[in-house]
């Protein structure tokens, strides 16, 4: 036994309140070191003739990793508190992991144990309950559709008649995005992700001139309250993107600096080094990257702060917006993103809060500030699994296992899953052109954990490398979109919505993989339903062993193969017992269905 791998504290994804009356307990070990966890715990006041009263209840492994295996277990204290310590058992000896050390059997004294002194409900991390049922779809607005070409700026192209560059205009627009609505809806989409709509200088908008105004190459004000409102009677959310790390170069207080130097009144409003103030050949201020078009907002500047909690509340209150998505939110201070959660679930405390982060934000996650982060250590997995085969199967199920333990299972269930964006090439150009891989890809996605988002366009298998060329225009031309892949696409999200172990009411686990034949098997289980995903991610028909359970449990296929487009039912036919043939780049999901919860 590693004593020294066991891990735990008492706090963040390893000991949390995931609702009013559940405290969720985790423990790190060594991998495959220990046959048994059990928790050891106790009210810290319940004492009779001078014992603490304790009790025990067995931990399940919740995953594994390359070097760690997980222990889980859900506990309801009486009294909302408890102390706690965990028995660990190997094939030769059991010790007691404590607070206060490692000791053979358990300590006489309570203070040594793990303590959680009290499960208040207001520290219950609390995100919208709409979000877990959402799918997600990310708009580009310059690309997504021409719905008024008045309101075209000086120089704008036909439509999809150039590559896109960094400077280029098509004259996308609010009527572009409100004319195409049903097209959302018919895929399934309930919530729409905008990249910044606010007056700014470039075709992406994420160098703002005014915070309070629509840029008026999308519309005006009114037409933006058209477009919330078809929205929300589609049953769909609004999401827009607020860049309060920085501004644009054409922000009247930024202009004021560089025309008043230290005479401005806005000197404190940024992040500046040195006076004169300079943009070229380097920036002497604090930019976004070393943009010096994007100077970095100093948020912690009282009038800065003042300003952008206007911003935050006022799209709210004025146009029912049901959520931001905040840009660059790591180089943000903490404190002013409380102040931003208190004022925007002051005015809406269902709204949504997104910070984008592309590392472990557990720093965020805490109840205090987001609701979610945008999940980039699933996208990149899954990219480099699925698209770039860059990734074991076992690689893979390492890293996803470690996704599913950075944070609290109830963050997970509201995290921003991803395949591309517009910061990134689109899945169809990362697989190579494979639109086999393309449907994997969306398969585990739609599977998976969290709350997925589809990036405009992929979906009828657009391609675009590196920004910009993730970002041309929306192909609306029938006969040049995958129909097929947009029917498959929809069928996912409709299995997502109707069955709930596919959905986020499921819980996640990879059960086989094997690394020479690059498959993989995983389920997704709710009370007496449980689903088996069987995937074929190689180039070569795979015979891929399944559960010793699946004939006692099995009932029907559920989707056969990558090139079904139809949501079908069809028997099994397995090679023999418990074996199965798959197709290259194709998979089978099985429905298991027991009168008692499995």
């Amino acid at each position: 036994m590693l004593n020294e791998a066991i891990y735990h504290r008492p706090k963040d994804n390893f000991a949390y309140a995931y609702d009013k009356d559940t405290l969720h307990i985790l423990l790190q070990t060594k991998k495959n070191d220990m046959e048994s966890v059990t928790l050891l715990f106790g009210d810290p006041y319940d004492w009779k003739d001078g014992k603490w009263q304790t009790e025990t209840l067995e931990m399940i492994k919740s995953g594994s990793t390359a070097l760690h295996d997980y222990w889980f277990i859900a506990v309801k204290p009486e009294f909302r508190r408890m102390r706690y310590a965990f028995r660990c058992t190997d094939s030769s000896e059991t010790c007691y992991y404590t607070e206060g050390g490692i000791y053979a059997s358990p300590p006489a004294d309570i203070s040594n144990y793990f303590c959680f002194p009290y499960l208040n409900q207001i520290d219950v991390f609390q995100a919208p309950d709409w979000v877990k049922d959402t799918i997600w779809y990310q708009i580009f607005p310059e690309r997504f559709g021409n719905g008024d070409p008045a309101l075209n700026p000086e120089g704008t192209l036909p439509w999809g008649s150039a590559a896109p560059t960094a400077t280029n205009f098509f004259g996308g627009d609010f009527q572009g995005v409100i004319n195409h609505l049903d097209y959302l809806v018919d895929l399934g989409i309930t919530g729409i992700y905008f990249t910044p709509i606010f007056k700014a200088h470039s075709n992406h908008k994420y160098d703002t001139i005014d915070y309070m105004e629509i840029d008026p190459q999308f519309g005006d004000k009114e037409t933006f309250r058209r477009l919330v409102r078809a929205c929300h009677q589609r049953g769909i959310r609004v999401m827009l993107d607020a860049v309060f790390n920085h501004s644009g170069y054409y922000f009247p207080p930024f202009q004021d600096v560089l025309e008043n130097q230290e005479e401005s009144v806005y000197t404190e409003w940024f992040h500046l080094r040195e006076f004169p103030v300079e943009t070229h050949p380097t920036p002497n201020y604090h930019t976004f990257g070393f943009a010096g078009s994007m100077p970095k907002l100093n948020t912690e500047n009282p009038e800065v702060k003042a300003y952008l909690l206007k911003v935050a509340r006022y799209w709210i209150e004025e146009f029912d917006i049901d959520g931001w998505r905040l840009d660059v939110a790591n180089e943000v201070d903490h404190q002013f993103w409380r102040e931003f959660r208190s004022v925007v679930k002051g005015v809406k405390p269902d709204a949504y809060l997104l910070g984008e982060i592309w590392h472990d934000s557990m720093p965020w996650l805490g109840g205090d500030q987001f609701d979610a982060v945008m999940n980039y250590p699933f996208t990149n997995s899954a990219i480099d699994f699925f698209a770039k085969q860059g990734l074991s199967p076992e690689d893979f199920a390492n890293t996803i296992t470690n996704v599913l333990h950075m944070y609290p299972e109830n963050v997970n269930e509201v995290a921003f899953n991803l395949l591309d964006s517009h910061d990134t090439p689109r899945i169809l150009t990362l697989a190579g052109g494979e639109i086999d891989r393309v449907k994997l890809l969306y398969l585990f996605q739609l599977s998976f954990i969290g709350t997925p988002c589809i990036y405009y366009g992929d979906e009828i298998g657009m391609e675009g490398g590196q920004d910009p060329g993730c970002r041309a225009c929306m192909i609306w031309d029938e006969a040049k979109q995958n129909k097929e892949l947009f029917t498959f696409v929809k069928n996912l999200i409709e299995m997502r919505k109707t069955i709930p172990a596919f959905g986020n009411d499921g819980t996640f686990q990879i059960i086989a993989y094997d690394n020479e034949a690059n498959t993989l098997v995983y389920q997704k289980q709710a009370d007496n339903r449980r689903i088996l995903f069987v995937i074929n991610n190689s180039m070569e028909e795979q015979t891929v062993d399944l559960p010793d359970s699946f004939e006692q449990y099995c009932s029907e296929l559920l989707l056969g193969t990558s090139k079904d487009t139809v949501y079908s039912r069809e028997p099994i036919q397995l090679v023999q017992l418990n074996k199965i043939k798959v197709s290259p780049l194709e998979f089978r999901i099985f429905e298991f269905r027991n009168e008692e919860k499995i």
